[in-house]
Formats: C-alpha cells, sequence, structure tokens
C-alpha cells in the first residue's frame, strides 16, 4: 500500500520545563545541587510532612518575570498558586503546587530561523510556576524503583506554545531557541541530559486544508533537543500510518525509547479535571508591580536577537558570523571584549569562530575555563595587523605558545621563537635569489608567459624563510627580479 503523506499536515505543540537556578527550592529552604548524595537535600517541607508550610521564592518570582519579558508576554499582576492533585511515588505531598488559572506569564511568542532562512512565529500560550517532583530510579536495584527526593519541590517554569508548529525541524529549531534564550537570560542551563529542562511534545495529524485538530497524542522522555525532532518525526509518521490503514488514534501518553527510534503508550492522557485543581490554602497571593517589573528589566542582559541585529547592522558582520556569535552569551560577550581592544572587526569574529571556539571544543572546556583574556586575542591581532607576522604564524605558533605561557605578551613571544616578519629587502633579496636558482626551468616558463608562477616561487622563499618573510613586500620583489632576468 502506498501512502502519500504530503497530503496530511502535522500539528505540534510542546510543553517545555525549566528547572530556574536558585540557590534554594521554590517553597522552602533547601539547597539546590545537581549531583549530591540521594535523599540529602530535604526537610520537612520538601518531603510534605504534617503542618509544614510553604513561602514564596522571590528569586523564581524574578526569573520567571524575565522569561517571560524575553518571550513578549504579558506579566499578571495577580498570581494565586494550585495544587494539582495526583499520586506518584516521586511526588511526596501527594499534590504538586503549581498556578493554574493565573500563570505569571501569558500570550507572547518566540522567533524562530528554520535551515532554508525562513522565519516563523511561535505564539505561546502561557509560562506558569511550579515546583518539581522527586526522581524514580529503575536501575539501582533488582527488584525495588527507588526514590530521590533531592529534585523534590525545586522551582520550575512550564512553557506551553500554541500548536503552531508543523514539523520536527520546527520543533527543534523552537527548543534551540528556547534553551539559548533561558542560558542568556542565567536563569536555566538547559541541560537535557542532566533533566533541568524537559520537554513534552503534542503531535498530531489532519489533512491540509482541514482546520479540525486531529486526536493528540502526548510524547515523553526525550533526553536531547536532536530525540525531541526524532520523537516528532516518528509520531507523525505512526499516526499517518494509522489512519491510512483504518486504525484509530487515542489520546494518550507515549514515551520514546531512543535506542530504537519508536514511541511506545505509556498511558491514557489525564484531562484537566482529574488533577481536581483547587487554590493553594498555605500560599498567599502573590502581586507583582509594575516597579518590581521594571527593577526586573533594567538586571536583563541584552538578547540574542538584539546582540544579532547589532552584530550584522552596527558590526558588518554577515548573518552566518553573527549567529554562530551569539549562540552562547559567554561567546558574544567575549567577542565584544576584543574589539574593544581592536578595530579589526572581522579578525576578531573570525578568531572567535575558529581559533578560539576549536580550541574549547578539542579540550571539551567551555570559555570561562579558557586561559586567554580577550585582550590577549586582541594583541595577536594588532600583531597581523601591523605585519609583524602572518596570519598562519599567529594561528599555528603563536597562540598555541600563549596558552602555553600566558603570562607573555604576543609580541614577546614572536620574539622569542623568532617568527616576527621580515621586510628587509636585502634578507628578501637573499631568499628570493635561493628560490629561483632551485628552478631555472619554472624561470623560463614564466618568461614564457607563465605569471602564476610567482605562487610557487613565493612558497619557496616562504618555506626557506620559515615563514618569516612578509607576504607583501616578498610577492612584489618576486616579481621585480623575475622581470629583471
Amino acid at each position: 500500500m502506498t501512502i502519500d503523506f504530503d497530503k496530511y499536515e502535522a500539528v505540534i505543540g510542546l510543553e517545555i520545563h525549566a528547572q530556574l537556578l536558585t540557590k534554594s527550592k521554590a517553597f522552602c529552604a533547601d539547597a539546590v545541587e545537581y549531583g549530591a548524595e540521594p535523599n540529602t537535600l530535604v526537610s520537612p517541607i520538601s518531603l510534605g510532612h504534617p503542618g509544614t508550610l510553604p513561602v514564596h521564592n522571590i528569586a523564581a518570582v524574578k526569573n520567571s518575570v524575565k522569561l517571560g519579558l524575553a518571550c513578549n508576554c504579558d506579566i499578571a499582576a495577580y498570581n494565586y498558586y494550585a495544587r494539582k492533585n495526583y499520586f506518584y511515588a516521586d511526588l511526596p505531598k501527594g499534590y504538586q503546587i503549581s498556578q493554574h488559572t493565573t500563570p505569571i506569564c501569558e500570550n507572547g511568542f518566540i522567533e524562530i530561523k528554520l535551515k532554508d532562512g525562513t522565519e516563523k512565529r511561535i505564539g505561546l500560550i502561557r509560562i506558569h510556576m511550579e515546583e518539581d517532583t522527586g526522581k524514580s530510579m529503575h536501575d539501582q536495584d533488582v527488584f525495588d524503583t527507588l526514590i530521590d527526593y533531592n529534585r523534590a519541590g525545586t522551582a520550575l517554569v512550564e512553557m506551553v506554545s500554541l500548536p503552531d508548529m508543523r514539523t520536527g525541524e520546527e520543533a527543534y529549531q523552537y527548543l534551540t531557541e528556547v534553551r539559548k534564550l533561558v542560558r542568556y537570560l542565567g536563569i536555566c542551563d538547559g541541560n537535557m541530559e542532566e533533566g533541568s529542562m524537559r520537554c513534552d511534545a503534542n503531535v498530531s495529524v489532519r489533512l491540509k486544508g482541514e482546520t479540525k485538530f486531529g486526536t493528540k497524542v502526548e510524547v515523553k522522555n526525550m533526553n536531547s533537543i536532536r530525540n525531541v525532532q526524532r520523537a516528532i518525526d516518528f509520531e507523525i509518521k505512526r499516526q499517518i500510518e494509522a489512519i491510512e490503514t483504518g486504525e484509530t488514534i487515542y489520546q494518550e501518553t507515549r514515551t520514546f525509547e531512543a535506542t530504537k527510534g519508536i514511541t511506545i503508550v505509556m498511558r491514557t492522557k489525564e484531562g484537566a479535571s482529574d488533577y481536581r485543581y483547587f487554590p493553594e490554602p498555605d500560599l498567599p497571593p502573590l502581586h507583582i508591580t509594575q516597579a518590581f517589573i521594571d527593577s526586573v528589566k533594567e538586571q536583563m542582559p541584552a538578547l540574542p536577537k538584539e546582540l544579532f541585529l547589532k552584530f550584522t547592522n552596527q558590526f558588518g558582520l554577515s548573518e552566518y558570523d553573527a549567529g554562530v556569535l551569539t549562540e552562547s552569551r559567554e561567546v558574544a560577550e567575549y567577542f565584544e571584549a576584543i574589539i574593544m581592544h581592536t578595530q579589526n572587526i572581522k579578525a576578531a569574529a573570525n578568531w572567535v569562530m575558529v581559533q578560539v571556539k576549536g580550541y574549547l571544543n578539542e579540550n571539551a572546556i567551555d570559555i570561562a575555563q579558557f586561559i586567554l583574556q580577550p585582550n590577549q586575542i586582541a594583541d595577536i591581532i594588532q600583531l597581523i595587523d601591523a605585519g609583524k607576522v602572518s596570519n598562519s604564524v599567529a594561528t599555528q605558533t603563536i597562540f598555541p605558545a600563549m596558552i602555553q605561557q600566558p603570562a607573555k605578551s604576543a609580541l614577546q613571544l614572536a620574539e622569542e621563537l623568532n617568527v616576527i616578519q621580515q621586510s628587509n629587502t636585502d634578507e628578501l633579496q637573499q631568499w628570493i635569489d635561493t628560490a629561483i636558482a632551485k628552478y631555472p626551468d619554472k624561470v623560463a616558463e614564466y618568461k614564457g608567459g607563465k605569471v602564476n608562477l610567482v605562487a610557487m616561487f613565493m612558497g619557496e622563499v616562504m618555506k626557506l624563510s620559515k615563514g618569516k618573510a612578509d607576504p607583501k613586500a616578498a610577492s612584489a620583489l618576486v616579481k621585480q627580479t623575475l622581470d629583471n632576468l
């Protein structure tokens, strides 16, 4: 049976949970720390003991407002929490403190760019605050599932998008943009492998041109952005095939098995009524003033889109260069720090994108661990621009030497390594004469009209000088010498 997949379209919405970078949990003073010994970061409050009372965490509120502002959301002045009732072993109270009818942020959008250059705006329904659950561990014991409650009560935000995405690629780009955003804001490390950012996908399919939604299926347990795309792509194909063969699509929750690249059923999907929401009686309502919002706005860094426009419009960089430089806030800030010490913006961009990022990738470190300061990279660029060293010598010799001896300046190392370019005519002429004498047949060919052989002679001059010959001066002198023979 041949299936025409192109006559269908997918309707995709994502729910993203992001753990907020706060020192303590959402409603108590328990510390937040990844990788601590199980059940060491708990208290009677996070364990839900009778008689304990939660309190607001102002840092979590600030981080939520930052995210809302960055996503162009409306910030709610009046907030109250609700109890979301359901029982899992990793939910110690038997309910989760969350926001139901008054999410702190509503509406808003995130702009994404696809591989073909198309830009698309993905709408947001809401961003709300809540607490995380504990963690079930199924591989620690042969017979039993063990529970680590260290994560229970950690401050979270949940971002719920409109069903505006139509492909796995769009979901991939949206999730990538969200991760970049929370990292720029410093409110979440965005690490899906460690679970500090998690994503559930709601997927349905329908015939193109149809306005009514198909039956929605939720997909969970995707621990990377790439796996989110893989799971969505599989689920779209599965649902279309099911419809074409007369099967029924059920509203259910499925899990993604990354090793097989498939989704399998976990359970039927709960509805809002199953959670029996009601106002949380132990937390007073939260009032957010405009003055509070303004103070948060003042503390926000420049965002990726703002920097992208600055780098392209003000600095004249290409969209590709600006995209690479704004992938992370730390890299963008390092680049901006370099150009405070040099006016050669393009060279600074190239050094960050090639040499610096290459070194970071090779050594599996981030830029915060990079030993060279921005002004030291600017010093290397200045040496090149002044004609004292060639670009190849700078990248292959001086840069590695500076990493080994960061206390020394670029000029000091260039002098110690004897790589300062020579533009002295007498010394250049000696290398040129030696190179020309080595290839009399090529000289004859040059005289016969093969003027591009200048490059061959230049290569020999650079080899003889061990890269010290000034290319511009040497090239002119090679041509002049050959013409005078």
